[in-house]
Parts: structure tokens; C-alpha cells; sequence
């Protein structure tokens, strides 16, 4: 066994046993955690629901395409990828769509290719934006997100453009 593979058992054991030196009831703890867990999950849901079907449908109606084939002219000219703007578009949204794009992108263009390396920069750099604002908000049940999702889009933003420019810096040489 490596000392990675003994870490959380080591943490297990280490809690269970802060928890008797405490003396506290560290099954009822744990079963009343998971209860509490168990209803925020419940309150997520319908969101969550309605994001997945929102992503589905924004794929299957052909907007995608739509909105790749019509910007993919602008994109090509200031150096980003066209093939990586389907995962530009998804990525803020779904983090398993983004790993359906990413995957059809190598499997067309390779890993070594531009595109295949910007692709890795962009989704190891970049966050489901949507996905995370709507789990993190109504856990804790905040419906006025005020400057949140814009200064995190931006972040997404910055996180495409510095994509193109690491790849560019690290393996083109411009």
C-alpha cells in the first residue's frame, strides 16, 4: 500500500478517535450530517435538473453549431482556435459536456495539435461556472448573486485567452 492510498483511512481513524477523546457520539454526528446532506441534495435537485436539461438541449437544437460556425471567423483571426469554441461555449456550463467536447476535439485533431493542447490548457484552467454558482448558492440559499457570475465568467474568459497564450509561449515559440 502507498502513503497516498493510507491518507484517508489515516484521517478516518484520526476523527473517530479526536471523537472519543471528546466524547462525543461520533455515529450519531455522522448519521445526522448525512440527514442534513441528504436534504440539501434534495433542494439541489430540480436545479441541477434543469441546468443538465438546458445543456442537452442547447447541444441537441443545433445552437452550438450555430453559434461555432458564425463566430469561428473572429476567433480563427486573433489566434484562438476554432475547433476549441464548442468547449469555450460548454465548458462555464457542464462540466460532462465539456468532457464529451474535449474528447471528440483530440479524437479529430490530437492531442499534439494546437487545438488538442489548448483544449487541455482551457479545461484543467477553467471552472463550471453555472454548475458550481447554482450547487455553492443553494446550498447555503442565496438568490441575489450580485457580481458573482459576471466576475467569474470573466475569469473564465481569462482563463480561454491565457490558454491560447501558454500553448503558444510553451510549444509554438511565438
Amino acid at each position: 500500500m502507498t502513503a497516498a492510498a493510507a491518507v484517508i483511512p489515516l484521517i478516518i481513524v484520526i476523527i473517530i478517535a479526536h471523537g472519543l477523546y471528546k466524547k462525543v457520539d461520533v455515529f450519531s454526528e455522522f448519521a445526522e450530517g448525512a440527514k442534513e446532506n441528504l436534504k440539501t441534495c434534495a433542494e439541489l435537485l430540480p436545479t441541477l435538473i434543469a441546468l443538465i436539461t438546458a445543456v442537452g438541449l442547447f447541444r441537441a437544437s443545433g445552437a452550438q453549431e450555430l453559434i461555432t460556425d458564425f463566430l469561428s471567423g473572429f476567433f480563427d483571426r486573433i489566434g484562438f482556435p476554432a475547433e476549441c469554441l464548442p468547449l469555450a461555449l460548454i465548458r462555464p456550463v457542464s462540466g460532462s459536456g465539456a468532457l464529451a467536447v474535449y474528447e471528440s476535439l483530440l479524437e479529430e485533431n490530437g492531442p499534439d495539435s494546437f487545438a488538442g493542447r489548448v483544449a487541455s490548457v482551457m479545461l484543467g484552467s477553467t471552472e463550471t461556472t453555472f454548475y458550481t454558482l447554482a450547487v455553492y448558492y443553494g446550498a447555503v440559499r442565496i438568490k441575489n448573486t450580485r457580481h458573482t457570475l459576471a466576475a467569474s465568467l470573466a475569469g473564465d474568459m481569462t482563463g480561454f485567452i491565457v490558454s491560447v497564450l501558454t500553448v503558444n509561449i510553451f510549444f509554438e515559440q511565438i
